[in-house]
């Protein structure tokens, strides 16, 4: 039996409900005997997952035929001590998991980081997360490692929804329909169950066109409504 690991941040993790990261409806695009480990961990970099040792468990289990996802971005851009540089020191912690990955006899597999959905008008979307996207490019087509562009992905799914249907693939809370947001709650990053099993669907896709990918993913990917849990 082979497995799927995945480390990364919250819009990967399984998180808890009203949130749910897209490695949580992984294993519903996933063939028969196929396992998905979701190892990734809110709030994380690549140099906070390594530095606290969360690589660890995944790296040890790690073994032949298995695949390793690999999706960060959304705090290695961020001011603080999870901080990496896009153009080293983020290259360098994607290109260690890598490695480490095939040491074992498993597949990496690069992932830009998922869009974030913030319009500026009604068929205008705001291209986050800088120069990350483009070096998870560049190093997947630098050391030859499959590669899921997510970031355009997303993009293009958000802008062909448009600002209002999009809207309902991520956390929108009313005030006093969650009681740990009694204010409500308007999030532009972090997905709804309906949403993470449509982000995960894109991934899923993506996999399919990988030869690496593919004997792991359902041949018949069905793209979910937005909305629908």
């Amino acid at each position: 039996m082979n497995t799927i690991y995945l480390i990364g941040d919250s819009t990967v993790d399984d998180n808890t409900p009203p949130f749910r990261g897209w490695g949580w409806a992984l294993p519903k695009y996933v063939n028969p005997g196929v396992t998905v480990r979701n190892h990734a961990l809110s709030g994380r970099s690549t140099r906070s997952f390594w530095e606290e040792g969360l690589f660890v468990p995944v790296q040890e289990a790690m073994s032949a035929g298995d695949l390793l996802l690999i999706q960060f971005g959304h705090n290695d851009e961020k001011d603080d001590e999870r901080h990496t540089d896009p153009e080293t020191t983020y290259r360098d912690n994607l290109w260690r998991y890598c490695t480490l990955a095939m040491e074992k006899g498993a597949q990496p597999v690069l992932i830009t980081p998922v869009a974030r959905r913030f319009f500026t008008g009604d068929n205008s979307l705001m291209y986050t997360h800088g120069e990350y996207p483009k070096a998870v490019r560049e190093l997947a087509r630098e050391k030859h490692i499959p590669l899921c562009d997510l970031k355009q992905d997303s993009r293009r799914l958000y802008l062909a929804l448009g600002q209002e249907r999009a809207r309902k693939l991520f956390v929108q809370l009313a005030p006093g329909e969650h009681p740990d947001y009694p204010d409500g709650h308007n999030d532009q990053t972090h997905f709804c169950a309906s949403g993470a099993k449509v982000i995960a669907a894109l991934v899923a896709r993506e996999m399919q066109a990988l030869p690496a990918c593919r004997p792991y993913i359902r041949a018949e990917i069905e793209m979910p409504a937005e909305g629908q849990a």
